[in-house]
């Protein structure tokens, strides 16, 4: 471990990260189908690699020492989650889209001041988070300039309302109104960290079961 100054360049980045999944045909259907990124390379049936806008892979998945294997504990040391920025609040909300007319269980969202964030699972339950960055001259900070990054609910129908099409997802989102009093707006606690989530959803009267109606313990 280095104890000296030395810093990298400000163009340093961390520029893919790779999974062991337990099926590589799921893995792929998730993060291609689903979230959008391309298959640029496959390695038989044992790996392949995809990406965003042409570079050569932003995420590896391999089942050399993983297939048919176990997903994690969540006691576990290991990934967190990974983080997939996007370009825009539009993009933002087309994947989110996508996501739920998946029928994909979103495991929060929040607005960090700097960024809005939706938090979900893959497959093999490693932790996804799909964001977009405010602009810098956006960010709230301190009256001494330091960050003052938080964590408040967002509003994942206005955030729908950003995608031009209406979608299951977005008619799914404004069917609330007939049943809100079972939304709650609750924060989640995992290893420290809250999320704010307004995906609790009554079980028996619920019209999308792709959203859990577990994740406040409410209902």
């Amino acid at each position: 471990m280095s104890t000296g100054t030395a810093t990298l360049p400000a163009g340093t980045g961390i520029g893919h990260v790779h999974l062991k999944v337990s099926d590589l045909e799921r893995a792929i259907r998730f993060y291609s189908g689903v979230l959008g990124f391309e298959v640029t390379q496959r390695l038989g049936s044992s790996a392949a690699f995809l990406s965003a806008g042409g570079y050569h892979h932003h995420i590896g998945l391999n089942t050399w020492q993983s297939r048919g294997g176990p997903a994690p504990a969540p006691n576990a040391t290991g990934l967190y989650h990974t983080a997939i920025l996007l370009p825009d609040r539009k993009s933002l909300a087309a994947v989110l889209r996508r996501v739920l007319e998946a029928g994909i269980a979103l495991e929060g969202a929040a607005d960090h001041g700097v960024s809005e964030a939706i938090y979900l699972r893959d497959p093999d339950g490693n932790g996804v988070e799909l964001y977009r960055d405010r602009p810098e001259a956006e960010w709230p900070r301190r009256p001494d300039g330091s960050l003052a990054m938080g964590t408040e609910v967002l509003d994942l129908q206005a955030l729908l309302a950003e995608v031009e099409q209406v979608s299951l997802a977005a008619r799914m989102f404004r069917a609330r109104n007939n049943w809100s009093e079972c939304l709650t707006q609750q924060t989640q606690r995992q290893n420290g960290r809250k999320h704010m989530t307004n995906l609790c959803i009554e079980k028996q009267n619920c019209p999308d079961r792709g959203l859990r109606p577990d994740t406040c313990g409410q209902c």
